[in-house]
Order: C-alpha cells, then structure tokens, then sequence
C-alpha cells in the first residue's frame, strides 16, 4: 500500500509544479466596456475597434464625412441613451448606428464632434465608484484616445464649457434630429444658431456614406443572413412539432444567438393562419391551427449589421393547393425581380417590375378584378424591398428612385397578405 502511494505522489509531483507555474498572470487587461483585441481575441483581431471593422476603416469614414461637411461647420454626435423599462431595470441597450459608425464605441451618453479644424472630439461619461460596482467598467477619455483614436476627448461634464466655444467659431451645425440630446440643445449658443438657420440634419449626409458597404461590412452582413437562414431553418424542422408563434419566435432568437449574433434585428414577426396577413404582427401568442400557414419575418444582427429575411410554410408540411398557387406566384416574382437586382436599376424600378408581375398573377388566378391600384395595395401594401445595414431600414433618407451601385444592400421580399375584409374568392378564406 505504501508503495502504490509513492508511486501516486511520484506521478502527481510534475503535474503539482505544472499548476503552480500557471495559476496566475501578472499581465492586467484593461476593460473599458466593450471588446477589444486584449480582453476579446476571439472576436477582435488586432488593428479592430470593433469586430471585423479596422481602425483604418473608421478613420476613412471620419474622413469622408468631413469631405461633405462645409468649410468651418461641426457635426454633433450624440451617442443613444439607455431607456428604461422600470424605475432601475433598463432595456437592452442598442446604439445610434450614426454614433457606432463613425466612433466605432458600443456604449451609451457619449457626444461626438466632427470638425476639420477639432478632427474628431469625443465627450465622455465619467463613471463613479458606484456605477462600476452596478454596471462594470466604461470607455472614459483614455479610451477614446487609444481605442477610438480621437485627436480630441474630454470628460463629458466638460461639454457645457468646450462645446459653445466650438459652436460659435462653427458656420454651419449639423446633428441627428432623431438622436439629439438635451445636453447640447439647450445649449444657448445651440439654441441661437438653430434660430438663424445653422443647424441642419446631419443623416442626410451619414445615410449617403452608409448607402455603400464596404467590403468589410459586407462579410459581416453576409454572415448575419447565414446565421438567421441557418436559424430558420431550424426553426421549421421545430414548427410541425411546436406549432405557437410564440415558441417559434423563442427557437429563432435562441438559434440566432447560438451561431453569434447579438440580439434581434427587430422583434419577429410570427403570424399563423390569419395573423400573417398583419404586415408587422408582433403578439405573436396564438396556436396555429393545423393546415394554416404560418409567416416569418426575422432578422438578426451581428455586430452592428443586420439581416431581414421572410418566409411562408405549413406547419402541417404540405401545401394546399389553394396555398400552392399563391406561394408559387410569389416565389415567381422573387426570382424574376432578383434576376434584374444590377447596378444603374433603382429600387422603385424593381418595385414596379414585381407589381406588374404580381397584379398580372392575381388575376389570372382570379383573386384580382380589374385594374385599379387599390385592390392590389389591399393585397400588398408593401414595397418589394429596402436598404438594409446598420438598420433594418438603412438610409432611409435615400430615395428609391436612386440608381443602385456596387455595395448597396436591398432586400427582395415580395408577397400577399389577403385581410379578412378583402372582396375575394371564398376559397382563400379559412372556415
């Protein structure tokens, strides 16, 4: 027995000197509240601010819109709050995409100002004792600096003391009217150059910059499709056996986040038998009758870049042929307007293209009388797509009459929604 011991403790001893050389390290990482190459290597690579989008990138993007900013006029910034649900509960914190792409910081209440004299000056919020121990760590000035890489930072309780100074040598403003915050409007120099005129909506210029992805954004939303296609079709194998709109609304996000995302692009739109035919249905709390069709809109978002993506099944497996004939119909038009989805066509161009396609279909099959526009519009109230980015509906001040160009991304999702008060043939109502 005494041998058996030795022999133990003998193997044991170069295992016992392996852990006490690796149990700690002297090397501290800095958390400043966000990833970063040091604290998350498996999602950063070095050179990144944020995941898959490089230093060089975002000071390229400062660069641009400096370019369409007039001689001696400033861009404000103002990153998004955190909203509350309760008295001390917040809900899940999403950033001004505005804010994200031309800062690359991931966290809330900070101000930005874009300048060709200032370069880039971030305001920063200053956490206290109290907010670290309730709420982690927070990018401060030194992060903005070596992180963000601001020629300028200051902490933000400075503002009300730099920032007017700044305004008054400025000749023109430009801000996010969707973002703006108090902490500058009420500013009197702020007050007093909106009142002659010098204030202008800076999205004008920031949705033209983000209309065109780059390369780099671009993987980045080709893996945010990847992961909810993947999902969703999970999500379908899942339906048959768990037919409620809402455990299929749960299998997508779960699904989502498994392969990486980082929340939902929107809540999803679950709609079974009639609820489908509500365009942003979000109660998602009904069972679906066996032999109904259920719809999925569902989007993803990684890293900063969202997906959108709508699909129309049965639960029960098979299609009806009442269900058939529409679902081919669409699934006609979708291929048919990818097909003309080039550079030099514009988004309204491809909008008609599916309208004449689908009004041609609805009538030879005999749910569409006439010619008039109105009972079309109450079979698809919807255009056949938008730009997708940042936000699900990205550079919304784009016009769809803009001629497309190599790095816009659209979504292509034609489709029906027949509404219970819809004069049609009785055949494509449930009893």
């Amino acid at each position: 027995m005494q041998i058996l011991v030795r022999k133990l403790l003998q193997r044991a001893a170069p295992f016992k000197q392996g852990i006490g050389r690796c149990t700690y390290s002297t090397n501290k990482v800095h958390d400043i509240g966000q990833p970063t190459p040091a604290t998350h290597p498996q999602l950063l690579k070095e050179g990144e601010i944020t995941p898959g989008i490089t230093t060089e990138e975002y000071i390229s993007r400062r660069k641009r819109l400096l370019e369409l900013l007039p001689e001696k006029s400033l861009a404000i910034i103002a990153a998004a709050p955190v909203k509350m649900m309760t008295d001390v509960v917040p809900y899940t914190f999403r950033q001004d995409a505005d804010y994200l792409y031309i800062t690359g910081c991931q966290q809330p209440s900070g101000v930005a100002v874009l300048g060709h004299e200032c370069g880039l000056c971030m305001f920063m919020p200053e956490a206290t004792r109290h907010d670290v121990i309730w709420q982690g760590e927070v990018a401060g000035v030194d992060a903005a600096l070596e992180t963000f890489k601001a020629e300028k930072a200051h902490p933000l309780s400075k503002l009300r003391d730099i920032l007017p100074g700044m305004i008054r040598g400025s000749s023109k403003l430009f801000h996010n009217m969707q973002t703006a915050t108090p902490i500058y409007t009420e500013l009197d120099d702020f007050q007093r150059a909106a009142l002659t005129g010098k204030v202008k909506d800076l999205s004008n210029l920031t949705h033209e910059l983000r209309w065109i992805k780059s390369p780099a954004e671009l993987k980045l939303m080709k893996e945010a499709a990847s992961i909810v296609c993947q999902g969703l079709l999970q999500t379908m194998l899942h339906s048959k056996m768990y037919p409620h709109e809402g455990m299929l609304a749960a299998k997508i996000e779960y699904e989502s986040k498994m392969r990486g995302a980082q929340r939902m692009a929107f809540n999803p739109v679950v709609g079974g038998g009639s609820n489908g035919s509500v365009i942003h249905y979000s109660r998602n709390d009904q069972k679906i009758k066996n032999g109904d069709l259920v719809l999925m809109d569902v989007g993803c978002e990684l890293h900063g870049y969202a997906s959108d993506l709508t699909r129309t099944w049965p639960i029960c497996g098979s299609f009806s042929s009442v269900h058939e004939e529409l679902y081919s119909l669409v699934l006609e038009t979708n291929k048919e307007s990818m097909k003309i989805c080039r550079p030099g066509v514009s988004l309204r161009e491809i909008h008609n293209f599916s309208v004449e396609m689908l009004c041609k279909g609805f009538k030879e099959i005999g749910i569409l009388k006439g010619s008039g526009s109105n009972s079309y519009h109450q079979l698809n109230p919807t255009s056949i797509g938008h730009y997708l980015g940042m936000d699900v509906h990205d550079s919304s001040n784009i016009s769809y009459d803009r001629l497309l160009k190599p790095g816009v991304v659209i979504t292509i999702e034609p489709g029906v929604y027949i509404p219970s008060i819809f004069d049609g043939p009785d055949r494509y109502f449930s009893p």
